[in-house]
């Protein structure tokens, strides 16, 4: 535990806009506030109304709201990652980087003694004049950290580079399991690390932030990825502070009342679940392939899925016939869901999930089965670390196209649906054993608490 007699720390917090960012931080935050510690989150207004919305943060945290400029290519009035597509994420960077003066003016005034950032590549040019330590906090695993930031520094900036070059590892990183394969869509994945983020390269903008930083934090154990975090201190020779899962505390509402209804229809475990995240924006004949999948199981699900590019509404992209033979069987929804309460109803028996960090961590602390279907670089790692290394879960397989068919979806959920044969029987065993792990009392509280300590280091 924290020494009651150690003056509170005051915490300033500036992560990316992107929502997944925004909530990792807040929940974080939500951990330092209970023991007392002082934090100032700076972050625009929209994400602030966002985050009330998923009432997620603690009233003791004092919240500063940071204009975005509107920069050329930027929608009108957007904000954060989810006011945007993808293409227009250049825009978005340079309108975050234009927040600089702002942010150093209430840095100034507000005086924190730690600010944790992590795309703000240019926040340690600001603790110097201002005089803060910083720690670049990541919100993905460390193993995304090792195999996608540290070897950039060493690709070639004056050509394209090769399928052979984004899948090779880098020297001495220390999995042959958690690796971005010789795949068309693993490859394009990886190299968005050396594509533009504003004015500069992802990669030179991640790479700045961890070499000029004071010290590296990511939100991971060292029981899953004590390798990883051994590499990564050695690459950038400095601490690596952990922070733990950083997960939401138990949900104060109770799921609603017309979702309850619906899944308390069917028997324990037997309703499989589905969500990609809002990033995740399918085209409309890959959509079609997936909820085609989720039918020929045979089983009730529940999607919830952003609707696909160029369609007005999720109805409108469903399959011909869809609606008529899935019956009250299955449910495609649009909205924002609770997902906590809905991984927690007894009647959910499998996560189909794109593995993003927060998704992986919901996933293993939960009693489904779990289905993966990677999009981005940090996913496929996610995927690789739990299918191919603790092997809790199960990676639909892809084609030459870089998309699956609804028959490899179909049989990877029955695949652990079925706990009467491999792999399901394995799957489950290793489930519990890593959930028994990771929730066991203390666990969680003791990384919160070093935490701690590694900034009072500081």
């Amino acid at each position: 535990m924290n020494n009651p007699e150690k003056p509170k720390l005051h915490i300033a917090m500036f992560p990316w806009i992107g929502m997944g960012h925004i909530i990792a931080y807040a929940t974080l935050s939500n951990d330092l506030a209970d023991r007392g510690h002082r934090i100032s989150f700076l972050l625009p207004k929209k994400g602030l109304l966002k985050l009330q919305n998923q009432d997620v943060f603690s009233e003791s945290i004092k919240f500063y709201t940071v204009a975005v400029p509107h920069v050329e290519g930027l929608p009108l009035g957007a904000e954060t990652t989810g006011d945007i597509d993808y293409s227009a994420k250049d825009p978005l960077a340079i309108a975050f980087d234009s927040m600089s003066d702002e942010v150093e003016e209430l840095l100034s005034g507000l005086k924190p003694d730690v600010v944790l950032f992590d795309f703000a590549h240019w926040m340690p040019k600001l603790a110097a004049k201002i005089g803060f330590k910083t720690v670049c906090y990541n919100t993905v695993a460390a193993s995304s950290m090792a195999i996608g930031v540290v070897p950039a520094r060493h690709f070639p900036k004056d050509r394209p580079m090769t399928d052979d070059e984004l899948a090779e590892p880098p020297e001495g990183y220390p999995s042959q399991t958690v690796v971005i394969r010789r795949r068309p869509h693993e490859a394009r994945a990886l190299s968005f690390i050396c594509s533009t983020y504003g004015a500069i390269t992802f990669d030179v903008r991640i790479t700045t932030a961890l070499q000029d930083c004071d010290a590296i934090g990511t939100r991971t154990v060292r029981e899953l990825e004590g390798p990883m975090i051994d590499y990564l201190a050695s690459q950038y020779k400095k601490r690596v502070f952990l922070s733990g899962p950083v997960l939401p505390q138990a949900p104060k509402t109770v799921l609603e009342e017309k979702w309850d209804t619906w899944l308390s229809k069917f028997k324990a475990k037997s309703v499989i679940y589905c969500a990609f995240g809002s990033q995740n924006i399918m085209l409309k004949n890959q959509f079609q392939e997936l909820v085609l999948g989720f039918e020929m199981t045979g089983m009730p699900f529940f999607l919830a899925l952003s609707k696909p590019h160029g369609v007005n509404s999720i109805e409108e992209a469903l399959p011909k016939g869809f609606l008529e033979r899935v019956g009250n069987k299955g449910v495609v929804y649009d909205g924002w869901v609770q997902q906590t309460q809905i991984l927690n109803h007894p009647s959910v028996g499998c996560f189909v999930s794109h593995c993003g960090f927060g998704s992986m961590w919901e996933s293993l602390l939960s009693d489904c089965q779990i289905v993966l279907v990677p999009w981005m670089g940090d996913q496929i790692l996610n995927a690789r670390l739990m299918a191919d290394e603790l092997k809790v879960a199960v990676e639909v397989e892809r084609g030459e196209n870089a998309w699956f068919s609804k028959d490899d979806l179909c049989m990877s959920i029955k695949s652990v649906m079925d706990e009467d044969n491999e792999p399901g029987k394995t799957i489950k065993q290793n489930h519990v054993r890593w959930k028994k792990t990771l929730s066991k009392p203390g666990f969680y509280d003791n990384y919160i608490d070093n935490f701690i300590n590694n900034m009072y280091e500081l």
